[in-house]
């Protein structure tokens, strides 16, 4: 497919954007990032930005093994997921291939695939099976042994099954990731992004077949992941055992606003992550640009083929009330 011809997909995130065009403060809902994530130390100093980054990124590769168990050629890193994603289109994917994705979710799973030829189809005979767990833009959490027997079907099928676990470590129950499986047909999407609140840094990683992850290696871009982000990286992984306290107070903070929401005229799809699917008897657009009015920035998930509904992400108590009285407002 000619490249030419496609839109880039639309991101939350924009805040900062719209921020310097108007002046206004804006409360960004769109982003759906860690409220409560752990401080980061990433002990940068001169010595770090005088030199190039070990391409190789052996060190890095190594602690991201060791915390999930996996071998260091089974790790691949890029400048955040996205470009994870497009490299393994690149890498699996050749004109007239297939891919099957289930709709809503991440729109760069079709585009990094139409990028490099593909396209998306139903049925078997798939090269990539693309699954978003947590789902985004619903939230929902794929339990673990049903992610198996997929992957089972996509083996038998000849078809990597590709999961993008961004959310997974702020979910309710982290205890269906499925990065520290060893799998042929399988390959695992992280990023640090969501569970850290570091979107800045952009830093993202993959977990695959050591054959598939040397043919990524060799289609990255040369230091993708620059010096800073490394270091920050390394550090994440000392850190994890704070995002238990992340887990527990998003938990609490998403059940207060459905509560809040509960009088309102929206549907609010469960969800067992930091952000929340509504949906609205309307187009969004009008509410879209009536919350910004107040400041405040939602998600408009037309892009996701939902032209009712909005997402929100959970943010903490004092934006989450301030969201629920703006949508109040524009609602009634």
């Amino acid at each position: 497919m000619n490249g030419r011809n496609l839109s880039k997909v639309v991101h939350g995130g924009t805040g900062i954007r719209i921020k310097r065009k108007t002046g206004a403060s804006i409360l960004d809902f769109s982003a759906s990032i860690n409220p409560y994530p752990p401080h980061l130390e990433s002990g940068i100093t001169q010595e770090y930005l005088d030199v190039y980054p070990d391409d190789g990124y052996e060190e890095l590769k190594s602690v991201i093994a060791r915390h999930l168990g996996r071998d260091s050629d089974e790790v691949t890193v890029g400048n955040g997921s996205i470009e994870v994603i497009r490299v393994l289109c690149s890498t699996v994917l050749s004109p007239g291939d297939t891919i099957s994705i289930t709709r809503p979710t991440f729109g760069e799973y079709e585009f990094s695939a139409k990028l490099a030829g593909a396209t998306p189809a139903a049925g078997p005979g798939s090269k990539i099976h693309f699954l978003c767990n947590p789902n985004n833009p619903t939230g929902y959490l794929m339990e673990k042994d049903e992610i198996l027997r997929l992957l089972d079907r996509c083996s038998r099928e000849g078809c990597i099954l590709a999961i993008d676990e961004a959310f997974i470590e702020i979910s309710d129950d982290p205890s269906h990731q499925v990065a520290d499986i060893s799998h042929p047909s399988l390959f695992v999407i992280r990023s640090l992004t969501k569970s850290y609140a570091v979107p800045g840094i952009r830093f993202g990683f993959g977990l695959g077949d050591p054959a598939i992850i040397e043919q990524m290696e060799m289609r990255r871009l040369p230091w993708s992941v620059n010096a800073i982000a490394e270091k920050m990286a390394i550090a994440a992984f000392t850190e994890h055992g704070d995002l238990s306290y992340s887990r527990k107070r998003i938990r609490e903070e998403r059940e207060r606003v459905c509560t809040a929401l509960a009088d309102l005229p929206v549907e609010v799809i469960p969800s067992r992550t930091n952000f929340l699917l509504l949906n609205l008897d309307r187009d969004v657009a009008p509410l879209c640009e009536a919350l910004l009015h107040k400041g405040i920035l939602v998600r408009d998930c037309h892009s996701f083929g939902l032209p009712c509904s909005i997402r929100i992400a959970v943010r903490r108590r004092e934006d989450n009330m301030r969201l629920v009285e703006a949508l109040s407002e524009c609602l009634h």
